[in-house]
């Protein structure tokens, strides 16, 4: 049950799509095998990956009481392997240089203010787009790529742009491109230094 009463469902991926009153649906590409099982003959998330959904919509202290009550009927409450899958070998290479620098494991290719982002965190609120020259050249990708920087802006999220030679030739000016990311959203939220 989401905030206000309604519903979250979680579905496979499919472009389009309706909407119904009172759910809240989160398409995923990311249902692997294993993570949806059958409750009374229903397919539903198992308790390790609806507590990662929930991780984005809920209280830190709802958060607390679902691991708590996992935990005390035996369930698993973290999902196996921690990896997400990706797309590409940038999205992949992003994820090696987020374990390297110390950063918590980012959300991957998860929906943000009605778009897909390559890597987020909720809390702090950034996100991270792995920018390839294949998908991002052209004046339409330009201006594509400058309305979702607003949109997720508007949506109070932070914006940092990497690309595959950033990442190969600086990480070390990456590391502080994201940090700085992470530190400055986690100001907004706390008011700390």
């Amino acid at each position: 049950m989401g905030a206000g009463g309604s519903i979250d469902v979680v579905v496979p991926y499919v472009a389009g799509g309706r909407r119904r009153r009172g759910v809240r649906i989160h398409r995923s590409r990311l249902l692997p095998p294993g993570t949806v099982v059958r409750r009374d003959g229903i397919p539903v998330t198992n308790p390790a990956r609806t507590i990662a959904d929930m991780r984005r919509v809920a209280a830190a202290s709802e958060i607390r009481s679902m691991v708590r009550k996992a935990e005390v009927l035996g369930l698993r409450t973290e999902l196996v392997p921690p990896k997400e899958p990706t797309r590409s070998d940038l999205e992949d290479l992003f994820l090696e240089f987020c374990e390297r620098s110390g950063f918590p494991p980012p959300l991957v290719n998860r929906e943000i203010a009605g778009l897909e982002v390559d890597f987020s965190w909720a809390e702090p609120r950034v996100a991270v787009e792995t920018d390839g020259y294949r998908f991002h050249r052209g004046a339409q990708a330009f201006e594509n790529d400058h309305e979702r920087d607003l949109d997720l802006r508007a949506a109070g999220y932070d914006v940092v742009h990497l690309t595959w030679r950033q990442l190969r030739e600086r990480p070390e000016r990456c590391a502080r491109a994201v940090d700085a990311a992470l530190h400055t959203a986690r100001h907004k939220t706390t008011g700390d230094p």
